[in-house]
C-alpha cells in the first residue's frame, strides 16, 4: 500500500478510536478501508482524498457481485461514509447502500404447468364423487390463466364472474379493480365446479350441519321451535364466493397455497412453487408469446411497469439457459 494510503488508514483508525467505537466495529470499518483503498489503487487513483462517489460505487458494486451479503455492503457503505467524514470528502458522505437485485422468480415451463394442471384434472375424473377435486382443478387453472394474486382468488365472488365475455372482476392492492379474461379450459372448469353438483353440494352440506348444529344448540338452552321469538337464526354460509372450504366458507388463502404445493409436488420434475409462482408462470409465457409488457402488466395489476419488467429478465435468464444447454459454441 502506497504511503499516503497508509498514513490515511492510520489516522481513520485513530479516529474510530477516538470515538469509543467499539474494537469489533473498528477491526470491520479498517478492514473495508483497506480494501477500498486497494480498489482505488488498482483503478489508477493516485492519493486517498481523491476517491470520488464513482470510485465508491464501483467498489460496492464489485463487492455485491461477488455475493456479499446485504449486511457487508451496509457495514461497507458506513465505513466509507465515515471516511468520507474524516477526510472532508463530500461525494462520499453522500454514498448509499446498494440494492441487491431481486432474485428472479420461480417459474415453470409450460410443458411443466400442462403436466400439473393435467393430473389435477385427471385426478378429479377418478374421484367423481368428491366436489372438492373440481375446485382445486377451478382453481388452478384460474391462478395460471388470470395470474391473479392468491387474495383476488380467495376474495372473487359468483357476479364477478362474466361467462359470455370470459372474463372476471378481481379487485387488486389499493382496492384497484381490474377485468381479466380468462381461456376456454378454465372456464370449462370453472363451469364443473359451480355446478349444483359441485359447489351446491358443498352449500347444501354445509347449511345440513349448520341446521343440526344450532337445533342441538337451541334444545340444550331449552328453546321450542315453531315461531317462538327466541329462535336462533343459521347463519348462511358465504354464497358469494367462487371458491368454499369444505365447511362451505369462503376458501381461506393458506388452503389454496397448500393445494398448490401439495399438486406441484405430486406432479414429476416440477419446482415447488405457491399462487404466486401460478402468477409469474402465467406472466414469463405471456411475455414469450409475445404478449405486449403494457398488457402484462394490466392483467397483473401493477401500478408502474418497472415492476412488470422483472418477467423481461426472466424470459431472457430463460433464453440464455436455453443457448447454453443446446448451442454447440456455447
Amino acid at each position: 500500500m502506497d504511503d499516503a494510503y497508509r498514513a490515511a488508514l492510520d489516522r481513520f483508525e485513530e479516529d474510530l478510536r477516538a470515538r469509543r467505537l467499539s474494537p469489533h466495529t473498528v477491526r470491520g470499518y479498517v478492514a473495508d478501508l483497506v480494501d477500498l483503498f486497494a480498489f482505488a489503487e488498482r483503478a489508477g487513483v493516485g492519493r486517498p482524498t481523491e476517491i470520488g462517489l464513482d470510485v465508491a460505487r464501483s467498489w460496492l458494486a464489485e463487492t455485491a457481485q461477488s455475493g456479499a451479503a446485504r449486511a457487508t455492503l451496509a457495514r461497507r457503505t458506513a465505513a466509507a461514509r465515515a471516511w468520507g467524514r474524516e477526510a472532508s470528502l463530500p461525494g462520499l458522505v453522500r454514498l448509499v447502500t446498494p440494492k441487491p437485485r431481486s432474485p428472479l422468480p420461480t417459474v415453470l415451463s409450460q410443458r411443466q404447468m400442462s403436466d400439473a394442471l393435467a393430473t389435477a384434472a385427471d385426478d378429479a375424473a377418478t374421484h367423481p364423487t368428491e366436489p372438492l377435486a373440481l375446485r382445486d382443478v377451478a382453481i388452478l387453472e384460474f391462478l395460471y390463466a388470470t395470474a391473479a394474486r392468491v387474495s383476488e382468488v380467495c376474495a372473487l365472488n359468483v357476479d364477478d364472474v362474466d361467462f359470455a365475455r370470459r372474463t372476471a372482476r378481481l379487485s387488486g392492492k389499493g382496492g384497484r379493480d381490474r377485468t381479466v379474461p380468462f381461456g376456454v379450459p378454465a372456464e370449462r372448469a370453472l363451469r364443473a365446479w359451480l355446478a349444483d353438483s359441485a359447489r351446491g353440494s358443498v352449500l347444501a352440506a354445509a347449511r345440513a350441519s349448520g341446521a343440526k348444529r344450532a337445533a342441538a344448540g337451541a334444545a340444550a338452552a331449552g328453546w321450542v321451535g315453531g315461531g317462538g321469538g327466541n329462535q336462533k337464526t343459521v347463519k348462511d354460509p358465504a354464497t358469494e364466493a367462487v371458491f368454499l372450504g369444505a365447511r362451505g366458507s369462503r376458501i381461506d388463502p393458506a388452503v389454496v397455497r397448500r393445494l398448490v404445493h401439495a399438486r406441484l409436488r405430486a406432479t414429476p420434475n416440477t419446482p415447488d412453487t405457491g399462487p404466486h409462482g401460478f402468477r409469474h408462470t402465467a406472466a414469463t409465457h405471456l411475455i414469450e408469446g409475445g404478449a405486449d409488457l403494457r398488457d402484462v402488466q394490466e392483467l397483473l395489476g401493477h401500478a408502474t411497469l418497472a415492476t412488470t419488467q422483472i418477467y423481461t429478465h426472466v424470459t431472457a435468464e430463460r433464453i440464455k439457459a436455453r443457448y447454453a444447454q443446446s448451442h454447440p459454441r456455447a
